[in-house]
């Protein structure tokens, strides 16, 4: 049986970090990577496209990170999408100690690890999945 292939979207005003995440994902088969700088390219694209996840960072331009994640929470067609928070804004060492939780969002410290990264993506997505 083949594995499920996850479609990650990216929504970072960081062109450099999203490259390297498109690139760290493009050497694994099981996900299928779309990245926008833009936070209003990030909503049209998370309807366009119903990823399995988002990696959204907090500080950009425009819309912040949480506005647009209330933005798709309140939206039918994208509500029940999980979004982990990628950001500078934390340390590794604060997000360690609460389980990637703070407040009710969770939360990777950049800078990012791909496998700590890939370990999150799969136990939100399959937490996230009907039983």
């Amino acid at each position: 049986m083949n594995p499920k292939i996850l479609k990650v979207l990216v929504i970072d005003d960081e062109e450099h970090f999203c490259r390297a995440l498109k690139k760290g994902f493009s050497l694994l088969t099981t996900f299928q990577v779309q990245t926008t700088t833009q936070a209003e390219d990030g909503l049209q694209l998370a309807k366009a496209m119903k990823p399995d996840i988002i990696l959204l960072d907090i500080m950009m331009p425009g819309m912040s990170g949480p506005e647009l994640a209330e933005e798709l929470a309140e939206d039918p067609a994208t509500a029940s999408i999980p979004i982990i928070f990628v950001t500078a804004i934390v340390k590794p060492g604060e997000v360690r100690g609460s389980a990637g939780m703070t407040g009710k969002r969770l939360f990777i410290a950049k800078p990012v690890k791909m496998d700590d990264l890939i370990k999150k993506i799969n136990q939100v997505v399959t937490k996230a999945e009907p039983a």
